[in-house]
């Protein structure tokens, strides 16, 4: 299947896309789930990677994708638009709670370090994902990409490493592709903090959105996204504003 998503671009020709046949759903109890992929043969460029994202595609490794199902509409691109963001009282709590931490933003590159703790948080939290069991080369494949311009956004005890939000630049703001945390810091609220960190970020590049990949109400797993308001979704081609 391919589509003109390029077509106003006079330097870059369009993208070509293929999708896929039906497969099973990684968040509803369903097996007729289709995902959209742009020709991962095509280089992707930081515009192409940008025009993509205001259509509701996300990275996985060096793949760029949309679920495009026949029958289902409930994953929804959502993002925070940073210069409204106002954090919630829990949020803020959450804040205080940690700021003892040290946040680092570093380069995306494979350590052993960054990988223990991604083997640690996917082996104690989700051992019914896609993910399990973790491996390095699925790793790398995974979080890593030769063209997205990522970065690793570090949270430190001291010198114990205890998050990694592996996020990336677009033109108008931040892409968070993915988090792994220290599993049992579970007073700590580490997954909530990675996102505070990333709209921080975000606010102090002078970038616009944080993007946070797919909403889906009916799943408990990504019901999270919805307490970070304002929120915008991406539905029938326009991004919509949530209060």
């Amino acid at each position: 299947m391919s589509s003109d998503t390029d077509s106003d671009s006079e330097q870059e020709a369009p993208l070509d896309f293929y999708l896929t046949p039906a497969h099973p759903c990684s968040y509803l109890d369903r097996s007729d789930a289709q995902t959209l992929f742009a020709d991962p043969r095509r280089i992707i460029t930081s515009a192409s990677y940008q025009r993509l994202s205001d259509f509701g595609f996300r990275r996985s490794g060096g793949h760029l994708y949309r679920p495009r199902c026949n029958h289902c509409r409930a994953c929804i691109a959502v993002r925070v638009p940073v210069s409204q963001f106002s954090a919630t009282r829990g949020q803020r709590r959450n804040l205080r709670r940690n700021d003892d931490l040290r946040v680092a933003v570093e380069p995306a590159r494979f350590t052993q370090r960054h990988y223990h703790l991604y083997e640690r948080y996917i082996s104690l939290r989700h051992t019914d994902g896609d993910m399990y069991p973790p491996s390095e080369d699925q790793y790398r494949s995974f979080l890593l990409s030769a063209w997205a311009n990522t970065s690793f956004i570090c949270t430190y005890e001291g010198q114990r490493l205890l998050s990694v939000a592996v996020t990336d630049q677009l033109e108008d703001g931040l892409s968070a592709v993915y988090t792994f945390f220290e599993p049992n810091a579970h007073r700590r609220g580490l997954g909530v903090f990675s996102i505070l960190q990333q709209i921080d970020v975000c606010r102090s590049l002078g970038l616009s959105y944080v993007y946070l990949g797919y909403w889906i109400k009916e799943s408990p797993k990504m019901s999270y996204k919805s307490q970070y308001r304002p929120l915008q979704m991406y539905i029938d081609g326009r991004w919509l504003t949530l209060t």
